[in-house]
């Protein structure tokens, strides 16, 4: 199978040289170049690629635009930045973003991270993922992950976040938990007793059980919906039981 990619940057230079790249690859194929936001659009959506790769800063339509108008598209984003967790990474993470690279990132590195993107993985390795916690914690007011104006008075029905955790069982909801604090698949293995394979069988349910994207947007719900409450890294009592609930293995 053919990886179809859209490269997108405004910098001619940095554009050519990674379609390049991946163009030399056997399994990937640049269906397209664009050199800003409006353009890198109108090419998904003529293309329909696998993935996009859109820089964060681009004339007539930045990087992130693109991102949120592709949100409902096959297509997976990975935003391209010169600074390491750059101011706009969180916001681009929030349009629905698949990761980031540096562009400075090396030829290897960029390779493995488009096959990556496209079986389905975000690009968040567990450093960045802290990173990105801290961010987005200080980002959320203190009311378990609901704006103020909408903490008082408390809502007749649960909120819609507790709602969606409802579907998970105990161990999905701890695997996410842990997730959500910026742990590998082998931290989270080793902090529950079972294999990786049996972490990856629970983080890809509770992906497909909550419909979202990738490890990045599951981060971002485990906040929003109060499971883990900003700036502590504590499960909320009341929502999740005992955090030991489910040790025996069972899913």
């Amino acid at each position: 199978m053919t990886i179809r990619v859209v490269v997108a940057d405004d910098q001619e230079l940095v554009r050519s040289g990674f379609a390049m790249i991946l163009d030399a690859q056997p399994d990937i194929a640049v269906a397209a170049e664009a050199g800003d936001g409006e353009e890198a659009v109108a090419a998904v959506l003529a293309h329909r690629p696998d993935v996009a790769l859109l820089d964060v800063r681009m004339p007539r339509m930045d990087g992130i635009e693109a991102a949120r108008r592709l949100a409902g598209e096959p297509t997976r984003v990975v935003m391209l930045t010169t600074f390491d967790m750059d101011s706009y990474v969180y916001d681009a993470l929030y349009a629905g973003a698949s990761g980031f690279l540096l562009k400075d990132v090396r030829r290897d590195d960029l390779v493995h991270a488009v096959r990556v993107v496209a079986a389905g993985e975000s690009l968040l390795a567990p450093s960045v993922t802290r990173r990105l916690i801290a961010d987005f914690t200080r980002r959320l007011p203190r009311h378990g992950g609901v704006p103020a104006a909408a903490a008082e008075p408390a809502p007749a029905a649960p909120p819609r976040g507790e709602q969606r955790l409802a579907v998970l069982t105990a161990r999905e909801r701890e695997t996410l938990r842990h997730l959500a604090l910026g742990m590998s698949n082998a931290e989270i293995a080793a902090a529950l007793v079972v294999s990786e394979h049996t972490v990856k069988t629970h983080v890809s349910n509770v992906l497909t059980k909550l419909e979202l994207r990738d490890r990045a947007q599951a981060v971002m719900f485990a906040y929003e919906s109060g499971l883990v409450i900003p700036g502590t890294g504590e499960r909320e009592m009341g929502r999740g039981g005992d955090p030991r609930e489910g040790v025996d293995g069972r899913s």
